[in-house]
């Protein structure tokens, strides 16, 4: 009896560990076809004599309702999901009257809606403001947040473009539960064999597999907050420019003749300086150093002569005369 038992503890835990390597594997293809896929056999929605199982493409006979016993409730209309997840996102390009004021009266409106500015850049180009800001919005007020922002200036604002675009994740969604699902039971099986186990290399094997499955679980988790937030705030761009016409204004304004004419004067009057100044160090500095750079080299120029060596040097220089000369 005692070696019964000593053979039944000591059965090899390597086939539990292999079918839970087959339940992980079977977690990350298995369950995407089948989370999106209706049961076999549904019947809802399905033409008649489709999908009944019949050979002949008849409709089988109604089974007739036992005394006392009610109609089976109707099923849901097919296409109906009033869960479906979508990512909305979009931008617009506006031209109002004020920029600042503008940005100022769509915070307050964003803010009122429940959502938030996630980004914002704001510059002057060639003088004139421009600012985008990008807003994160609850996707149930995705429409007032458009209506918002197309009147966000008044009568002045004017639509230059607008673009918007949704994608339906709803089977993500649906596919990451599944999977997170799984691999959470595969997670307890295996801690539940680890409290079973004898041998220390049994223990380790099973401790490795366990990690292995949390990571997985934790990317996948990862994953399904992502698509949790980019679901529950939708993202719109929104760009804010002056018109032409404010523009043309705006450059008139800060024009001034008069500023110009003196900053060319002065512009002249400093070239004027620099010339002036030049012509001074060259009078005073460099026309007496080449004064007397021309003298040292009259001196020389007579001593050479005067011993007669620039006489000897253009001798030996000087080409041969013909023979018949």
């Amino acid at each position: 009896m005692g070696v019964y038992r000593r053979a039944h503890r000591a059965i090899p835990v390597a086939l539990t560990l292999l079918l839970i390597s087959i339940l992980i594997a079977a977690c990350g293809g298995g369950t995407s076809g089948a989370a999106s896929q209706a049961p076999a056999g549904d019947g809802v929605g399905a033409p008649a004599g489709e999908g009944q199982g019949l050979q002949g493409g008849e409709a089988p006979a109604e089974a007739p309702l036992q005394p006392g016993a009610s109609a089976a409730p109707e099923p849901p209309a097919v296409g109906v999901d009033v869960d479906a997840k979508i990512i909305r996102t979009g931008s617009i390009d506006l031209e109002v009257s004020n920029v600042p004021e503008a940005l100022r009266e769509a915070r307050d409106a964003i803010r009122g809606m429940g959502g938030y500015v996630g980004a914002s850049q704001t510059s002057n180009i060639d003088d004139q403001p421009f600012a985008q800001v990008t807003y994160r919005i609850p996707v149930a007020r995705w429409e007032d947040a458009l209506d918002a922002l197309r009147g966000v200036d008044g009568d002045t604002t004017k639509v230059v473009s607008e673009q918007t675009d949704s994608v339906d994740v709803t089977s993500q969604v649906v596919d990451l539960d599944a999977r997170i699902r799984n691999l959470q039971a595969s997670e307890t099986a295996l801690v539940a064999i680890a409290e079973q186990a004898v041998r220390i290399q049994d223990i380790l094997d099973i401790q490795a597999r366990i990690t292995e499955v949390r990571g997985q679980i934790e990317q996948l988790e990862a994953q399904q907050n992502a698509l949790a937030d980019q679901t529950s705030y939708a993202t719109l761009t929104v760009s804010y420019q002056l018109p032409v016409v404010a523009a043309i204004e705006v450059q008139a304004e800060g024009w001034d003749a008069t500023a110009i004419f003196d900053e060319a004067s002065a512009t002249l009057v400093g070239v004027l300086q620099a010339l002036a100044g030049a012509g001074i160090w060259l009078l005073v500095v460099w026309v007496p150093i080449l004064v007397m750079f021309a003298v040292a080299a009259g001196i020389v120029a007579w001593l050479l002569r005067r011993f007669g060596v620039l006489d000897r040097a253009q001798l030996r220089t000087a080409p041969p005369k013909p023979a018949g000369d």
